[in-house]
């Protein structure tokens, strides 16, 4: 198998899902600093767009965690 197919397969792999999903919860650091300033503020417009934001992160986590179960034995980088 080349590099360029294991590369291109790597999103689809578990390792790939992985980082993907490393990667969302680290966005949740920024969401929380957002609602936290946006509490502070009174803000309720930023208020109100933090909590899409975090919802839309738990929502991007389950689908890949779905997608990580899904995956199973089936590696595109294993074989």
């Amino acid at each position: 198998m080349s590099a360029l197919k294991k590369a291109k397969g790597f999103k689809k792999s578990k390792s790939g899902t992985y980082l993907t999903m490393a990667t969302t919860a680290f966005g949740a650091f920024g969401v929380a600093k957002q609602i936290k300033k946006a509490r502070a503020e009174n803000d309720t417009l930023r208020l109100v767009d933090a909590t899409v934001s975090a919802v839309a992160i738990v929502t991007g986590l389950a689908v890949l965690y779905r997608e990580l179960k899904r995956l199973g034995d089936d590696d595109v980088l294993l074989g």
